[in-house]
């Protein structure tokens, strides 16, 4: 695990990239979040993001966030990684937000949980917006039936949309998946007449290319953690 301070420089290093892409997108910086994600390194990690500011920290898998949240680090939690729907009671009560809803039966059972420990769960859909085989997520052409039955559903709160590019040393796969997922969302929005502020797409690779294209929150691990 690297030192507080190599993260810290790390994270001003980061930092710098996202205030520059901001820059050449003309967006206020104010209107892109950074979340650490802490996966499979140790609760230092989430130590190092809380000491540093950051009130929430991503997760891919349930069990290793739950064993982390024994430490208090001082930040929220956000499930990022992809969800089973027999895991869905935990996730629903030991997760600020699941950012990784990709079917109508997930989100029946993050609801059911939810319903039972009296919260309204936040929640994002993921849409495989490159339509890569790799990838987990709804179809776009799915997510209109999905987010109308998530409407629906009072324990739980649909905050917006998250992607993840498809892997590819060509920077105009990336564009294209995040600038979908941005149309897409602005679709959703006119159709149902609701909200959906948050995309949460872009990671340590296409960071310059999600914040051209709209994204509100990054992931980002490697940039800050180093390599897993």
């Amino acid at each position: 695990m690297i030192t507080y301070e190599q993260f810290y420089e790390n994270h001003q290093r980061v930092l710098e990239r996202v205030l520059a892409a901001c820059a050449r997108a003309e967006r206020d910086p104010a209107t892109v979040k950074v979340l650490p994600v802490t996966k499979t390194h140790p609760i230092d990690a989430a130590l190092y993001a809380g000491r540093a500011g950051y009130t929430a920290v991503g997760e891919n898998r349930v069990q290793e966030a739950v064993d982390k949240m024994t430490t208090d680090a001082g930040v929220q939690w956000e499930l990022i990684g992809h969800l089973q729907s027999n895991k869905a009671k935990l996730a629903a009560e030991k997760f600020h937000r699941v950012q990784s809803v990709d079917s109508a039966k997930l989100a029946k059972k993050l609801a059911t949980a939810a319903s039972e420990q009296g919260r309204v769960l936040p929640i994002l859909l993921q849409v495989n917006a490159g339509d890569d085989p790799a990838k987990f997520g709804l179809g776009c052409e799915e997510t209109p039936a999905v987010l109308e039955l998530v409407l629906g559903l009072e324990s739980l709160q649909v905050d917006g949309l998250m992607t993840i590019a498809p892997l590819s040393d060509d920077p105009d796969v990336a564009r294209k998946c995040f600038e979908r997922l941005r149309d897409l969302r602005d679709q959703l929005e006119a159709r149902f007449g609701v909200n959906l502020p948050e995309l949460s797409m872009g990671m340590s690779g296409d960071l310059e290319a999600a914040v051209a294209s709209g994204s509100t929150m990054l992931r980002v691990g490697s940039a800050f953690f180093g390599a897993r």
